[in-house]
């Protein structure tokens, strides 16, 4: 199926690693040129440089981070002008209410929370004035699931969530969409490490994780390309009566009969 986006400019961040690099792969190979931010200035170049050469785009890295508004601000003005924004950078920490500090809770709200509402502010006006454009915001689905060891997470993801709704009602009105995703349990090097840790600690080998995973409902966790492929449809034409809309992929998890 041709998305039909090929030579469209796109916006990626925490495009280093996981679901950010997936999402720069598939959209490059739809042929859109990428701009991609993230911390990590070695991860970004080897992204840049696998895109470009398997496809042939242009592929502009921004190593900065985007939990400082200055970082956000230069971002933005960077990149006022691309077709596609997909807010992706974040990585808020399991922890209680007590559990987790003031600092740390600021830190990475600044980052998910506030980093995805500051650049949305610096580049949806921009695409409103132009009449076209769409914004994806990749959250979480702990934003649908009260969990008080995952607090920060839950209650970053579901102000996200509603972001994207409150944007999403109104902006299509002026050509530009803004819709999300929630994956649930994803297969990227995060979640890998995290699964080898507890296969280590609760079967004594961190190489049996696979049986840990089988405990999914689904039978497996989602793996970043099935995240990145539905980003990469979200944001084409193929979906362009899509707005406010948030697609949940976790493998049927969520609707799961918990016996």
């Amino acid at each position: 199926m041709d998305l039909n986006i090929q030579g469209r400019t796109a916006l990626i961040t925490g495009a280093s690693r996981g679901i950010g690099r997936a999402i720069a792969r598939a959209l490059g190979a739809e042929g859109c040129d990428l701009h991609l931010a993230a911390r990590s200035e070695e991860g970004l170049r080897a992204v840049a440089d696998e895109v470009a050469q398997a496809h042939g785009v242009k592929a502009t890295i921004h190593a900065c981070d985007l939990s400082g508004p200055e970082a956000v601000a230069a971002l933005g003005a960077e990149c006022a002008e691309v077709d596609i924004l997909i807010n992706n950078a974040g990585d808020i920490p399991s922890g209680t209410l007590t559990g987790i500090d003031s600092a740390t809770w600021r830190q990475c709200w600044n980052l998910k929370v506030f980093g995805y509402v500051e650049l949305t502010r610096a580049i949806l006006p921009r695409m409103e004035a132009r009449g076209s454009g769409v914004v994806v915001n990749v959250v979480g689905a702990a934003g649908e699931s009260p969990n008080p060891n995952y607090i920060a997470g839950c209650m970053g993801n579901a102000a996200l969530m509603m972001f994207t709704r409150c944007l999403g009602g109104d902006s299509i009105r002026h050509g530009v969409r803004v819709v999300g995703v929630n994956p649930g349990a994803t297969l990227s090097d995060r979640h890998l490490a995290h699964v080898k840790e507890r296969a280590e600690r609760r079967l004594g080998d961190p190489e049996r994780w696979p049986e840990l995973e089988a405990k999914n409902p689904s039978g497996r966790t989602s793996r970043v390309e099935e995240i990145a492929d539905a980003v990469a449809f979200l944001a084409s034409d193929r979906a362009s009566h899509i707005a406010g809309e948030i697609l949940r992929i976790d493998g049927g998890v969520h609707s799961h009969y918990w016996r």
